[in-house]
């Protein structure tokens, strides 16, 4: 027995120690695959340092294999070139609080206690700064109480000090009407463990620390908070212990002071006017729609006018929505129309570059903002370099930087006489500016107005007459067909009372071709500065100059206007020749070559023509003898072709139907199913749209499964839906019947005579119709060209209805004397029509 259980503990201990072997090898493998990892993200950060996932995910992965140091720093970059989120904020405060502060064996290398305890709060102000976060505020204020070394004492510096901390959270974040709570509830617990810690034999210290905390309560209760009722239950609670305010009260307002009732009546009313808005933003909406609700909430706030609540608004909006331009340039707009406070301004501003690069808009406005609150120059400088490594969506935005930076150094240095900075500066960023903008932004306004602004600047204030005709001449160089520069050289010349430049600009220009109608402003421009400046010779000389240029210029527009004029004349002669595909391309023979026919009465031209161009385009039984023209096709594929079935269509009866009218072009199928609810039965919808846009019209059919139900939907006539009143009214299948049977029998009786004799008749019709079409297509072809032709069928065309099928024929009967074959003319068939 002991031999068989010393075996059992060996093999027990055997696989003990093999399951441990294999844990360990496991978590080997497992560091070595996460340093494979950690290797390929610093890889991937060295190649893309802005890469904000990779930064995400190495810090993770950090955090995971423990290496402090490589932590530090990469969030260290991290934080330099993103805005942190409250969450990773939190890991880093956490984080820094377990290596330095809560330590069972400290050894010689660690930091003494104040500096740890100084570098965590330092990391907690840079927390805060970046977004709003109310836990963040819970957790920067428990961490002081636990671990500042005065407040430990109970020290006055130390309580002090967490009380400023305390008045400093109420607005930043107290008055966030979800979690707003909690700050107040954090602060008024504080001051009521210092009461506690107050000796009973101090009555006056009690007194005056029993008032704090009732006031605390009271500026609570006057605050719109979610669970304000509590609130009050507390603070009655807290009252009733004080020998105040009775416990055993029935109502809650009950012995309460009535500045303190009336203050949290109107308190619960706010907070019941924002109940709706907080339901809005609080749902997991996609970024679009909650962008929608902030926007709408900050309105309502707006109305209000409490600059307070919109701006914890505003940022609580910007901590969800952080990307949202939007955003940020309302937020920023609001601050600088309203608020105005220097300090606060450009703490936003740092915020919204940080996050929304890309918007120049936000960057003008931060450095218009700097110079508002008399920002030093080197500040102007590092933000102005900053915004120009952005990347902005179009070259205007950087147009606009370098204008901003240089409007604010011409007011800085020149306005008042100062000169602060030496205009060599200014120069610098026009120089930048060109430079970095001609290529993007040749023979454009933008540029045109940078040099101008240059050369003005150069004129005024560098007094060099040398670098401004410089900035023009460098201008020209990069836009000279800018009519416009050429003009504003001139005038800048011209105001400098330099006759003779603008005179030898003028003779540089003149001959150059400018857009529009610009070579021949030029040419008169110039003639009218000799008039106004020069003598008789400039003015004869200027004369004979543009003369012959103007005449050249005229010459080639006459030329111009008559190649447009031709294209548009054989575009008007021929419309349908470009629009109408040809089924069949005729050989050496124009339809333009067709005899005009006399037109006969009661036809209208255009339709002689039409019929013509169709009849030309359809394929017809002609035999030509000693024709190249491609033959025919067989009457026997024509006749199939013509007698083809189309895709069958879906018929609708309407019997049991209503038609609605003037809906919603929002309106879909649910919604009408939805309006019909009520009345039930519904088994088909039909929403018409437009065939080419395929939107709703505003009209709908909708079937019913009897007509008990369809009397119940006529019943809703004239209600809402979607905003409009629904006209709806019984669809009659009859009355479309007679309407449809009515235009068809007109058609037809158009196009072919009276269809009285059935199928039969319609069908001889058709067949006649066919024969004159190819008559009258044989005998036009014949006498054009002269060839010999052998016709088929009979020519009726432009032969009244009345002769080529009088009423009453049939397939089978034989007219009568009169012989239409032996017509030859328009006459003999005004003759026979008044014989008749």
């Amino acid at each position: 027995m002991m031999e068989l259980e010393q075996q059992q503990q060996q093999q027990h201990s055997s696989n003990n120690s093999s399951s441990e072997s294999e844990s360990e090898s496991e978590e080997e493998e497992d560091e070595q695959d996460e340093n494979l990892h950690l290797q390929s993200l610093e890889k991937a950060l060295a190649d893309n340092p802005s890469d904000y996932d990779s930064h995400l995910n190495y810090i993770k992965s950090l955090r995971k294999l423990g290496h402090i140091n490589k932590l530090r720093q990469a969030r260290e970059s991290m934080s330099l070139l993103f805005p942190l989120t409250p969450t990773l904020w939190q890991q880093w405060t956490y984080d820094e609080t377990s290596l330095l502060l809560i330590s069972d064996s400290p050894n010689q290398d660690q930091q003494p206690r104040t500096e740890a305890y100084d570098a965590i709060t330092n990391l907690y102000e840079r927390a805060l700064h970046d977004y709003l976060s109310v836990s963040l505020w819970c957790d920067y204020l428990n961490f002081v109480q636990q671990h500042d070394p005065l407040l430990l004492q109970l020290s006055p510096l130390g309580i002090s000090k967490i009380r400023d901390l305390f008045e400093r959270a109420v607005p930043a974040a107290g008055f966030h009407v979800t979690q707003g709570n909690q700050i107040w509830e954090a602060y008024i617990k504080f001051e009521q463990t210092i009461l506690h810690s107050i000796h009973h034999t101090n009555t006056e210290e009690k007194d005056k620390q029993v008032q704090r905390i009732r006031s605390l309560f009271h500026r609570q209760l006057s605050v719109p908070l979610y669970g304000l009722s509590s609130t009050l239950l507390a603070y009655k609670s807290w009252e009733d212990e004080q020998g105040g305010i009775p416990k055993s009260s029935s109502n809650d307002l009950d012995e309460v002071p009535s500045h303190i009732s009336s203050a949290y009546k109107k308190a619960m009313e706010m907070y019941n006017e924002r109940a709706h808005y907080e339901e809005q933003i609080s749902r997991n909406d996609t970024p679009e729609e909650k962008l929608q609700h902030f926007l709408t909430y900050i309105k309502f706030e707006q109305s209000l006018g409490d600059p307070a609540r919109v701006q914890i608004l505003y940022e609580r909006a910007v901590t969800e929505l952080p990307v949202s331009g939007d955003l940020w340039l309302g937020y920023t707009r609001y601050l600088d129309e309203t608020l105005k406070v220097a300090k606060c301004v450009l703490d936003v501003y740092s915020r919204a570059t940080r996050n929304c690069t890309w918007i120049g808009e936000l960057w003008v406005h931060y450095l218009l903002s700097l110079e508002r609150a008399s920002a030093s120059e080197e500040k102007l400088s590092t933000v102005f370099e900053q915004s120009l490594q952005c990347a902005f969506s179009s070259s205007e935005e950087y147009l606009d930087l370098f204008l901003t930076r240089i409007d604010g150094l011409r007011r800085r240095n020149f306005s008042a006489g100062s000169t602060a900075l030496d205009y060599s500066v200014v120069r610098d960023i026009f120089q930048s500016a060109t430079e970095y903008l001609s290529p993007y932004l040749k023979n454009t306004d933008g540029l045109l107005r940078l040099h101008a602004y240059w050369a003005r600047l150069e004129l005024n204030h560098g007094k060099d007459l040398v670098a401004v005709r410089g900035v023009w001449e460098s201008l020209l160089k990069t836009s000279g067909s800018m009519l416009e520069a050429w003009k504003q050289y001139i005038a800048m010349e011209i105001e400098m009372g330099h006759i003779d430049e603008a005179r030898r600009i003028y003779k540089r220009c003149y001959s150059k071709r400018f857009t529009g109608t610009g070579s021949e402003d030029i040419c008169h421009s110039w003639v009218r500065f000799e008039r106004e400046f020069g003598t008789l010779e400039d003015y004869d000389h200027a004369a004979r100059k543009v003369t012959p240029r103007l005449e050249e210029l005229q010459l080639f527009r006459l030329q111009q206007e008559s190649k447009m004029g031709v294209a548009s004349v054989a575009q008007k002669e021929d419309p349908v020749s470009k629009q109408t595909p040809q089924k069949r391309k005729l050989s050496a023979r124009s339809t333009d070559e067709h005899p005009t026919s006399k037109k006969q009465k009661g036809t209208a031209h255009g339709q002689t023509r039409s019929f013509e161009k169709e009849t030309s385009q359809k394929s017809t039984e002609v035999k030509v003898v000693g024709s190249d023209q491609p033959k025919p096709d067989k009457p026997e594929t024509i006749k199939e072709q013509q007698t083809k079935p189309s895709a069958p269509r879906e018929i609708y009866t309407d019997q049991c139907t209503v038609f609605l009218s003037n809906l919603s072009f929002q309106a879909k199928d649910d919604n009408l199913r939805d309006f019909f609810s009520d009345v039930g039965g519904v088994t088909a919808i039909r929403l018409l749209k437009d065939k080419f846009t395929g939107k709703s019209r505003g009209l709908a059919y909708v079937d019913f499964s009897d007509d008990a139900h369809l009397t119940a939907a006529l019943a809703k006539n004239k209600q809402i839906l979607l905003g409009k009143k629904v006209s709806i009214a019984r669809s009659d299948p009859k009355h479309n019947k007679r309407k449809e049977s009515s235009g068809r029998s007109t058609r037809e009786h158009d196009r072919r005579g009276p269809a009285t004799g059935g199928s039969e008749s319609i069908e001889g019709s058709d067949s006649h119709m066919k024969e004159s079409v190819t008559s009258q297509t044989s005998s036009s072809n014949s006498n054009r060209h002269g060839k010999s032709v052998q016709l088929r069928g009979k020519n009726t065309f432009a032969v009244p209805r009345t002769l080529v099928k009088p009423l009453g024929w049939s397939n089978n009967e034989v007219k009568k004397a009169d012989n239409v074959d032996n017509l030859n003319s328009n006459d003999e068939f005004r003759k026979l029509l008044l014989k008749k």
